[in-house]
């Protein structure tokens, strides 16, 4: 079955990936550009460089703009799923959604309309065990933004190792966020992972930080042949 990946560059949609591309052909990603930095739907932080990662997994991308205002940016995605349909033939789409019902079940509807099958691989997945398996299958990740407390500014830009996930979960305990990040209190971009051909190495960035809230904004970055 031909698939099109709604792709953030996100651990999750990356990941999501990984899991279609392991018993469907993944015929296009798709990416939607919110000028909105608090889109309900879409994620922000880096989204640009879903074209390099595109690049580094060999994908074709079709990106798309949206205004990120809330519900009309389903219009958009719609869209944007339809083009999918008809530049590269898609019968399915697939999510990263871990927890939000917000999110997949727009998402569903969406497909029911268009006919399409709806995959949602990470849907209530054990998170303790889908972090554990970010960082066993090879995936590079690192913190692409935090919102909430106690995250400080030395958060941002930390690589998704051993070290950084024991440390998620004593905050996960004390503080009850969800360990994904799935409820807003962190961002992700995906530097390598299995499928992608070539990594991406960052060469530059700069962070904004402020009362719990930072976002790591890439600047410059290149391919290197792994």
């Amino acid at each position: 079955m031909k698939l099109g990946v709604l792709f953030s560059g996100g651990k999750d949609s990356v990941y999501a990936c990984h899991m279609a591309l392991l018993k469907e052909e993944v015929s296009c990603l798709i990416t939607l550009r919110s000028s909105n930095k608090e889109s309900y739907m879409f994620h922000t932080p880096n989204i640009d460089l879903t074209m390099m990662q595109a690049e580094a997994a060999g994908i074709p991308l079709l990106r798309y703009e949206t205004a990120g205002e809330k519900e009309e940016e389903l219009k958009d995605l719609k869209a944007a799923v339809s083009l999918a349909m008809d530049n590269y033939g898609i019968e399915g789409i697939v999510t990263g959604a871990v927890m939000s019902v917000y999110q997949a079940s727009r998402v569903q509807k969406i497909c029911d309309e268009l006919d399409l099958f709806c995959f949602n691989p990470l849907w209530y997945v054990n998170q303790e065990k889908y972090m554990n398996s970010l960082i066993e299958d090879g995936f590079e990740v690192i913190i692409a933004g935090v919102y909430s407390c106690p995250f400080d500014e030395k958060w941002p830009g930390r690589v998704i190792d051993r070290k950084t996930l024991a440390e998620l979960k004593k905050i996960r305990d004390r503080y009850h966020i969800t360990l994904t990040g799935e409820g807003g209190e962190y961002e992700s971009f995906v530097c390598d992972a299995p499928f992608f051909k070539k990594r991406i190495v960052i060469d530059e960035s700069s962070c904004s930080y402020r009362n719990y809230n930072g976002t790591l904004s890439i600047t410059s970055a290149h391919l290197e042949d792994k």
